[in-house]
């Protein structure tokens, strides 16, 4: 029952199978529960970590293949189909396409993404427990379980709530089987006031025969594999500690059958009634949909010389991990091939609270597409916050620094900066075509910059073999940066017109770093990478490549040599699109409460635009439709748009009397400015990267000074100097007034009058109601909708910006 479009008849390529004498790694990510649509904290914990790694092993020119599928039996699927109202079968169908949509949008390349409720489950779950039985590791108890009159069942853990028994903890809403708030595995007998999850009436306790995995009688062989393998494998730190706490607590028999109907069946004379524990057949899963891959799946998973098992998971799964499913597989005697490597991930949580899948809290896999941001800032934002040692948060402000600030301003700045120059008309750039670069390796700037990008190049590899996939993207986004200073400190737009051999080398080299980024970021940003190599004119097949057989690495301390002198690039374009502060306020609202608010939500909005529809359309009496009533709220919104005129913005004739880098941020300048008041403003601007300093000295500005003063990186910014902007943010100029312009003269214009406001009120939205308006047009004047910025002396312009944006 594997999904047809992972068949082979569809043309899929050949399953991979071990090679001799190469590294052969086999990739699995914790298998998604089929209760709901993954959220984003699901999403980093499991699939899109794995992911990362899986691309970065081919990368490297490994052997690798990466496993995944939706976890379909159990409880909480028995539950969620009492909800909806279906059968099991049906609520595993309906979220197994979800989540399969969700991941192809996110770009994660499983080489098998299955399913727990296949014929091959059942198969290889069956054998695997036949073989504990043989061998003497299961036993049979009477177990005390909870019995509900009313619904006239046995209630497995999930299907019991109450208060949790763990000293200092006492959360009122604790599950069967664990304390969703301390992590407490728990006995649903041990619950404090229990209650049936179905009919609320409290349920009394009854015996019933089970099958327990002996795991006391395997601690030898288990705590052999932990010592050893914890510590050739480098697993995680908050892996160890969850592992070493239930082997401190004491190993238990532990139940691996259930009262329920949906799961394998236990091939058991004795329990054919039951199936078998969700958390002892869902690990099962990883091989099971290893067999629906290929036939020969026993040569990845009982080969343990040759292949090397990664695991991904979120940190409520470890103990499963790390003693059950290794106990379960010790327990047959074969030759399995146990987990080397075990990644963990803390919590994602939610602005002020936390991801829950079951209640329905955060972003989910669907509501990130929704929102029109491209899959790469999602990927790219995931990755910089991933909760490797702590639990991190997500919130939409930082999501917009992240994507302002490092995508757009670092990386995309940088590879559109060096892509336009060379695609710039001879005369102005290079005509597309690559320059050559002899003597590279002698000119100083790039010597000292290509030793940078080679130990951050050796750094990321060193960072990734060890999955610290977070320090991996820092340190090739690093380069992006070094590539940026590089730019700057070459003047390469002067060199162009005073040194052509200089130049080259610096285009040339720098063009080689975007090849490179392209490569490095490829495992965290696929899309990116594909859309620069398009720019590039490359082929992506042959381009994603950093094997040690070929000296890939090496080449990358050359960066001159990566892209061949005459190659002709493709047409460069925008690389991101910054997000603004009203799409975020959106963002924020639109995402708050739970699902099920967000439901309640629309339909009251719905209802409401209904009535009003309703209203519009009352007769008379006379065949007549009567106008609307003008509600009491439109009223005053018509006149506050009317009162938003240009004139209530104290825009002045300022002069840069001092200009320098901020102390804490690369990306800012501060600098001091008279506007006519006798003590000059502090203001914080983000043009480094736009504007070299020297031409921020004792110049002319326009400056609106009542905007509410702001602190930036810690320092208190008192106004905002006016700047044009094309339409990718690429390129940025000051609006500047005419040289003989008044210092501290107010800049107005004709047909609008009035006096500005003290102070621009933040919630009236002012600023950006009239910013919209703001823009240069073809004759490089700068205008409020046609109207030039006016000065006693003349009009403000720009140098070059044609139908740019003012801000």
């Amino acid at each position: 029952m594997t999904d047809s479009s992972n068949d082979a008849v569809h043309g899929r390529a050949a399953p991979k199978l071990p090679i001799q004498g190469k590294r052969n790694i086999l990739i699995t990510s914790a298998l998604p529960y089929v209760n709901n649509v993954p959220h984003l904290g699901n999403i980093i914990g499991c699939v899109l970590s794995a992911d990362v790694f899986a691309r970065y092993c081919r990368l490297r020119g490994y052997n690798a293949i990466y496993i995944c599928g939706t976890d379909e039996y159990g409880t909480a699927t028995e539950t969620k189909a009492m909800e909806e109202k279906c059968t099991p079968q049906q609520i595993c169908d309906k979220y197994h396409a979800i989540h399969k949509e969700v991941y192809k949008w996110f770009n994660i390349s499983f080489d098998e993404f299955g399913r727990t409720s296949s014929p091959q489950q059942t198969e290889v779950c069956q054998a695997i427990f036949k073989k504990l039985m043989e061998n003497n590791w299961l036993s049979e108890n009477v177990m005390q379980q909870l019995y509900c009159d009313k619904c006239q069942k046995f209630l497995a853990d999930r299907l019991v709530e109450g208060v949790c028994p763990t000293q200092d903890c006492n959360y009122d809403s604790a599950r069967g089987d664990q304390c969703e708030k301390c992590g407490k595995l728990l006995n649903p007998i041990e619950l404090k006031d229990p209650r049936c999850k179905f009919c609320r009436s409290t349920p009394h306790i009854r015996d019933t025969n089970h099958l327990f995995l002996e795991l006391p009688l395997l601690k030898d062989k288990l705590e052999e594999y932990i010592n050893h393998m914890s510590v050739a494998g480098s697993w995680s730190q908050n892996a160890i500690q969850a592992t070493h706490a239930w082997l401190k607590e004491g190993l238990k028999p532990r139940c691996i059958t259930r009262d329920l109907k949906w799961g394998v069946p236990v091939p058991h004379e004795k329990f054919k009634d039951k199936v078998f524990y969700v958390w002892f057949d869902a690990p099962i899963g990883y091989v099971s949909i290893t067999s629906c891959y290929t036939p020969d799946w026993e040569k990845w998973w009982k080969n343990p010389e040759n292949v090397e098992l990664y695991q991904f998971m979120g940190k409520d799964n470890v103990p499963f991990h790390t003693v059950m499913f290794p106990s379960t597989l010790l327990g047959t005697s074969e030759n399995w091939t146990l987990m080397k490597t075990i990644s963990v991930t803390e919590y994602l949580n939610y602005e002020a609270g936390k991801f829950s899948k079951s209640k329905g809290v955060g972003v989910f896999g669907n509501d990130a597409k929704d929102t029109n941001i491209p899959v790469e800032v999602w990927r790219y934002y995931l990755l910089t916050n991933r909760p490797e040692v702590s639990d991190t948060l997500f919130t939409w402000v930082d999501l917009q620094a992240k994507l302002n600030s490092e995508l757009l301003n670092n990386l995309g700045n940088f590879i559109n900066r060096v892509l336009s120059f060379i695609a710039k008309p001879a005369g102005l750039g290079y005509g597309s075509v690559i320059p050559d670069a002899p003597g590279a390796e002698l000119h100083q700037l790039t010597k000292t910059l290509a030793e940078k990008v080679g130990r951050f190049v050796e750094q990321y590899v060193e960072a990734m073999e060890k999955v610290k996939l977070k320090q991996g993207l820092k340190t090739a986004m690093s380069i992006s940066s070094e590539g940026n200073a590089y730019l700057q400190e070459s003047q390469f737009w002067k060199l162009y017109k005073e040194d052509q051999p200089s130049c080259s080398i610096v285009v040339k080299t720098s063009v080689g770093l975007v090849h490179l980024l392209a490569c490095l970021l490829e495992p965290f940003m696929p899309s990116f990478s594909l859309e620069v190599l398009k720019q590039l004119n490359m082929p992506p097949e042959t381009s994603f490549l950093l094997w040690d057989e070929k000296g890939d690495i090496e080449r990358a301390k050359r960066p001159w040599e990566i892209v061949p002198a005459g190659h002709i690039i493709g047409t460069p374009e925008p690389l991101f699109k910054e997000l603004k502060d009203e799409d975020v306020e959106f963002f924020r609202e639109k995402f708050a409460g739970s699902q099920a608010d967000r439901i309640v939500k629309a339909e009251a909005e719905a209802k409401k635009i209904a009535e009003q529809l309703k209203k519009t359309k009352v007769s008379d009496g006379n065949g007549k439709k009567q106008r609307p009533t003008k509600s009491a709220e439109a009223k005053p919104k018509a006149a506050a748009e009317a009162e938003i005129s240009i004139s209530r913005l104290d825009i002045r004739v300022g002069l840069i009397t001092k200009a320098q880098k901020h102390p804490d941020a690369d990306s800012l300048y501060v600098e001091e400015i008279d506007v006519g008041e006798g003590l000059t403003r502090t203001v914080v601007s983000g043009l480094v990267k736009f504007i070299p300093l020297e031409e921020m000295q004792n110049r002319k500005v326009c400056v609106l000074c009542n905007l509410k003063p702001a602190t930036m990186r810690g320092i208190k910014s008192q106004a905002m100097v006016l700047a044009a902007s094309n339409s990718d943010h690429t390129k940025v100029e000051l609006v500047e007034p005419p040289q003989s312009a008044a210092v501290g003269e107010r800049v107005t214009f004709p047909g609008f009058e009035g006096e500005p406001d003290d102070v621009l009120n933040p919630k009236k939205k002012v600023w950006e109601t009239l910013q919209v308006d703001l823009h240069t047009d073809s004759e490089l004047v700068a205008l409020y909708k046609d109207v030039p910025f006016t000065t006693t002396a003349g009009i403000c312009k720009v140098s070059s910006i044609c139908d740019g944006s003012i801000r």
